[in-house]
């Protein structure tokens, strides 16, 4: 053929093949548009906060910020004893515990929930109306006056039938009083507990389409999470994924799995001592979780440790080793969340955060633009990794570990161009090759 002729491509099949076929999978299309509608794209926190109704005040942000502070001045006054005592290397010692030190002092808490479940027990109902009222009106103010975590929610109790009644009623005061004190804020969040069922998960469904009814809120508004605590939520009797089933039961307004450490192993008959977040039997339950929540934009939380950073030196750093290491394990497993029980995991949480991006942030950064650049390199990379490194890079930049200028100038993107590389969906390529 001679130069600048084209090539004649032959083909076989008539063009109504392809539309029968595209006719025949529009049912298939749908469901997977429905189903699978691909990470939201906003910002998950990289943990929460549990504070019991009575406990909870207008300082708690700051009090928690301020005694994990004075947990690092008492047992890591500086970043060489900080690394020392969670085997940080030399060269993220100094820029971790600097920006530890500058979270806890900016943002020490991302996502709070008052807790009125576990954490705070039977009481009297006039008591407890009174702590959910006092809950809406510390949380509005907050938000009015830009003292608010990024987050903030609360924990009501299950639907199970002995405490269905004041779980509905807690609520119903809590969201109440916010939209009493003006629109609902846009980090609201609440957390389901003890769910078994997904009828549970439809139950909770059908009480948020009755408040935003009542209030005349946008049908679909409120969203929760939901906490995968008994073994029944993740197998149910027919063999069948209940988890699986409660993500469709929530009818788009599940926001994320948080798994419950001790309440998950106490069902299956782990003995206290073994109860962990890396006990065989939470893995198995998170796996599950997280194969669930894949693509459908539900977030997967991990959950908490028990073993408090109190008491003398020595026993500060064993539980900041082991809360240290459990963060780091959960990071590299894609459980980018997990729960706070202390102000003392506050450091922990932050440093293991921080040293999981900034010890990988070079090589992200790197192997992003040369994908964007089309530049050869020593690994070969695909648009579904270049958006698991776009997410990576945007995660850190999220929590604080990373800044926005050091990012930009190693990838050469912009965070609107990063957010276009994280965001492909489901055999979508053209937002991640423009």
């Amino acid at each position: 053929m001679g130069q600048g002729q084209q090539e004649t491509v032959a083909t076989s099949l008539a063009g109504a093949v392809g539309e029968e076929i595209s006719a025949s999978l529009a049912p298939v299309d749908a469901e997977l548009e429905r189903r699978y509608p691909g990470d939201p794209g906003t910002r998950q926190p990289v943990h929460t906060v549990y504070v019991p109704g009575d406990a909870f005040a207008a300082d708690t942000l700051r009090t928690w910020g301020d005694q994990a502070l004075a947990a690092l001045d008492e047992h890591a006054p500086d970043a060489a004893s900080f690394a020392a005592v969670l085997g940080l290397p030399d060269d993220l010692a100094e820029s971790v515990y600097t920006r530890v030190r500058a979270k806890l002092e900016r943002e020490p808490v991302e996502d709070l929930r008052v807790d009125f479940e576990d954490g705070y027990g039977p009481r009297p109902d006039a008591e407890e109306d009174e702590a959910a009222a006092r809950a809406a009106r510390l949380i509005a103010g907050a938000y009015a006056d830009g003292t608010a975590a990024p987050y903030m929610g609360i924990r009501m109790k299950c639907m199970e039938a002995p405490v269905r009644d004041r779980g509905i009623r807690t609520l119903d005061v809590f969201l109440t009083g916010l939209t009493e004190h003006g629109a609902l804020p846009d980090g609201l969040v609440l957390t389901l507990p003890k769910v078994t069922y997904p009828e549970q998960v439809t139950a909770m469904v059908r009480l948020l389409e009755a408040f935003e009814k009542a209030r005349g809120l946008e049908p679909g508004r409120i969203g929760f999470e939901i906490q995968i605590e008994t073994s029944q939520a993740i197998l149910a009797a027919d063999g069948t994924a209940t988890v699986a089933r409660m993500i469709q039961a929530a009818e788009g307004r599940a926001t994320g799995l948080h798994y419950g450490t001790f309440d998950y192993s106490a069902c299956l008959g782990v003995s206290a001592a073994h109860q962990a977040s890396d006990h065989p039997a939470a893995d198995h339950a998170k796996a599950v979780m997280q194969v669930a929540a894949a693509g459908t934009g539900v977030r997967v939380s991990d959950g908490s440790t028990n073993v408090l950073p109190v008491g003398p030196a020595a026993q500060v750093h064993d539980a900041w080793r082991l809360h240290y290491g459990l963060t780091r394990r959960a990071l590299a497993r894609a459980y980018y969340q997990g729960w706070d029980m202390h102000p003392g995991h506050l450091p922990t949480r932050y440093a293991a955060v921080f040293a999981f991006y900034r010890e990988g942030f070079a090589q992200a950064a790197a192997r992003l633009a040369r994908y964007a650049s089309r530049t050869a390199g020593d690994v070969m990379d695909e648009p579904a990794t270049a958006k698991a490194l776009s997410g990576y890079l945007l995660r850190g930049l999220d929590c604080g570990a990373l800044d926005t200028a050091e990012v930009t100038e190693a990838t050469g993107l912009t965070r609107p161009e990063l957010e276009g590389f994280a965001a492909p969906r489901r055999g979508d390529l053209t937002a991640s090759t423009k």
